[in-house]
C-alpha cells in the first residue's frame, strides 16, 4: 500500500513514516509540507492514502483534499485528515471534499497502521460519538436546506433504513443486529447505496444522508 505524508512538521512526519513502515505491507511513498506540494506529489506518485494535516502554508489540506479528489488521475486515492482535537471545525468541511475519515495525531501507532487498513479497504474512520457530533454541527446551520432529496428516490426503503444507521456510525455488525439481518447482508445493502449514490465510501454516505435530509433534523 502506496502512502503520502502532508504535514508542515518535519518531525510529525518522521514519526509517521516510523509507525507505518513497520507494517511491511505498507510503504511511504512521499512526504510533503504544505498542501500545494501535497498535490503535485499525490499527481506524480498517486498513493493509495493520503495522510492530510489541515493547517498548512500554500494551501491548507481541505483545499489539497479537494484538488487531489476531483483530480481524475488520483482520485481513487483515500484522504485521511489528521487533527489534533476529536472534533476539530473543519471535520465536517473535510468530509464534504471527499476524505474517508479523520484521525488523532495523538493515536495509538498499532491503530494508525490498522486506520490505513481500513480506509484502504473502503471504510470510513468515523466513531459513533463523532459522527453525532458532525450530524449536530450540520443540523446547526442555519442556513443549510436539504439539497437533492430526490437522490434517495434510487435506493429501495431497505437501503434507506441502511444509509441511515450508517449515517449514525454504526458498523454492519451493529445495522445487522438493528434490523435483524446478517451483517455480509447489511454489507451488501451498504454497497449498493454506496452504488447508486455514486459515494466512494460510507463516509461521503454519511454526508449524503445529512445533505438530502434523511438524518440530522427534528
Amino acid at each position: 500500500m502506496r502512502v503520502l505524508l502532508a504535514d508542515d512538521q518535519t518531525l510529525v512526519r518522521a514519526g509517521f513514516r516510523l509507525i507505518l513502515e513497520r507494517d511491511e505491507g505498507i510503504e511511504v511513498v512521499g512526504e510533503a509540507g504544505d498542501g500545494q506540494e501535497a498535490v503535485d506529489l499525490a499527481r506524480r506518485l498517486m498513493p493509495d492514502v493520503v495522510l492530510m494535516d489541515v493547517r498548512m502554508p500554500l494551501m491548507d489540506g481541505l483545499e489539497a483534499t479537494r484538488r487531489i479528489l476531483a483530480d481524475p488521475r488520483t482520485e481513487a486515492s483515500k484522504v485521511v485528515v489528521l487533527t489534533t482535537f476529536e472534533v476539530d471545525d473543519y471535520v465536517f468541511d473535510a468530509l464534504r471534499a471527499g476524505a474517508s475519515g479523520f484521525l488523532l495525531k495523538e493515536t495509538d501507532p498499532a491503530e494508525l497502521r490498522q486506520a490505513v487498513h481500513v480506509v484502504r479497504s473502503g471504510q470510513a474512520l468515523l466513531s459513533p460519538s463523532v459522527t453525532r457530533r458532525v450530524i449536530a454541527q450540520f443540523a446547526r446551520a442555519a442556513d443549510q436546506r436539504p439539497t437533492e432529496p430526490e437522490r434517495l428516490d434510487r435506493l429501495t426503503a431497505r437501503e434507506r433504513d441502511v444509509l441511515a444507521l450508517v449515517a449514525e456510525g454504526l458498523t454492519n455488525d451493529e445495522v445487522g443486529q438493528r434490523l435483524f439481518m446478517s451483517p455480509a447482508t447489511a454489507k451488501t445493502h451498504v454497497s449498493r447505496a454506496m452504488s447508486k449514490l455514486d459515494a466512494r465510501d460510507r463516509a461521503q454516505l454519511v454526508v449524503i444522508a445529512f445533505e438530502t435530509g434523511l438524518v440530522g433534523r427534528g
